[in-house]
């Protein structure tokens, strides 16, 4: 039940003690301050990391070929590895039922036209899943879809930027391009989460590409997504397959490095949630020592207030007040100091992470945040343990005597 006297007591004791108030009170303020600003960092690398994933599927595998780097079952080093139609086809049929999109990729370039308009943009050969692989969202008409393949279309999807680049204020799909001399249909305009380097490029069918750029089924890359129902450590195994098999089909050596290149998302973000999860541990043994310290400074502070308030806390007796009421009245102003403290400490290191913003992004720390649910945990842990650390020095004081606590000095 509320106490008015008590509270009233309560803050004369705290006004007649500014000092000793802002001394606890900071203790408490800092910890949480510095809890609040580590796990705000922490959170940022991890953004970051994150952040670096945003315009590709996270279950994406790239299959890279290469140069040979050692001879192997008669084939001379130095041997370029070159992909082929057939071995996109080879994944399709070979893993099947393990992967879910798969798209090859033909690099390129080429200068664009639109009546006075030009300019030069790279061009990424490409199949329809490729959609999905990219998580590339269509603003207008469609994607390349498998006519296209099929049928080997001079129809193109291109970036936002190229739209907004070439035909200024026009709406450029169904708009005619022309690409190194040769007329392009615009089926689609594409944006992308991964930036402008994305929404600047232009796709096409790669039978396309290949048929009107050397006439061949050379490919430069394969892209796969590997069904989500598989484990981290499965689709780690799975790439790891994916790289033994392409090396026997080729003749490259099992310990070559550079004939076949085979990248998992999956061994990245395992890689670098343990990264992330050693500076978790770092930053929680940090902020909890921290706020271990602010529970320390309260105990000895408390502890200093009680032993400097012996004699008003024996007349009080004398006077009839109980062992209880006077616990509770040290522990109500113990409770009161943290809570108000933490509660500032919490909204000052939110503030200071709003401000800070993007502005360490160069250092990998990108929108650092906080959840306000875990912050506020450890601001009650906090509180809890300032009850604790103002218990016992109360105890202490509800035990003394009125006569030994009249006589002290």
């Amino acid at each position: 039940m509320f106490d008015r006297d008590r509270w009233s007591e309560i803050f004369e004791a705290i006004g007649k003690n500014k000092l000793r108030t802002f001394l606890s009170g900071f203790t408490v303020a800092l910890g949480i301050l510095i809890f609040t600003i580590l796990l705000g960092m922490g959170n940022g690398l991890l953004n970051s990391f994150l952040s670096s994933f945003v315009d590709d599927a996270q279950n994406i595998i790239f299959i890279h070929s290469g140069t040979t780097s050692k001879a192997y079952k008669g084939f001379q080093e130095n041997r370029e590895i070159q992909f082929k139609n057939e071995d996109f086809e080879f994944i399709k049929e070979h893993y099947r039922g393990k992967v879910e999109y798969a798209s090859p990729r033909v690099y390129g370039g080429g200068i664009a036209k639109y009546k006075k308009e030009s300019g030069s943009y790279n061009i990424r050969a490409i199949h329809p899943d490729h959609q999905y692989l990219e998580k590339t969202i269509m603003m207008n008409g469609r994607f390349i879809n498998e006519m296209d393949i099929e049928n080997r279309s001079k129809n193109i999807v291109i970036g936002r930027l190229v739209e907004k680049d070439l035909f200024k204020k026009e709406k450029a799909l169904g708009k005619i391009l022309e690409i190194d001399g040769i007329a392009y249909k615009i089926v689609g305009v594409f944006q992308d989460s991964g930036g402008d380097n994305e929404e600047r490029l232009i796709n096409m069918a790669y039978t396309t590409r290949q048929l009107l750029y050397g006439n061949n089924d050379y490919l430069d890359q394969i892209n796969i997504s590997y069904n989500m129902a598989m484990s981290t450590e499965q689709a780690i195994a799975f790439a790891s397959q994916i790289e033994k098999d392409f090396k026997e089909k080729f003749k490259v050596a099992p310990d070559d490095q550079s004939a076949i290149r085979v990248r998992s998302f999956a061994e990245d973000i395992k890689e670098t949630m343990v990264i992330l999860g050693g500076i978790y541990v770092i930053i929680f043994v940090i902020g909890i020592g921290t706020l271990i310290s602010g529970v320390i400074g309260i105990g000895n502070i408390m502890t200093f207030s009680i032993k400097e308030r012996t004699k008003e806390l024996g007349i009080r007796k004398a006077l009839g007040a109980s062992p209880k009421s006077i616990i509770a009245m040290v522990l109500q102003e113990s409770v009161l100091i943290t809570s108000v403290a933490g509660y500032l400490g919490l909204i000052t290191g939110i503030f200071v992470l709003k401000l800070i913003g993007n502005s360490l992004k160069e250092f990998f720390i990108l929108n650092p945040r906080v959840d306000t649910g875990i912050i506020m945990g450890a601001t009650l842990i906090l509180i809890f343990f300032g009850l604790l650390a103002g218990y016992i020095p109360a105890r202490r004081a509800a035990r003394i005597k009125p006569i030994i606590a009249l006589r002290d000095e």
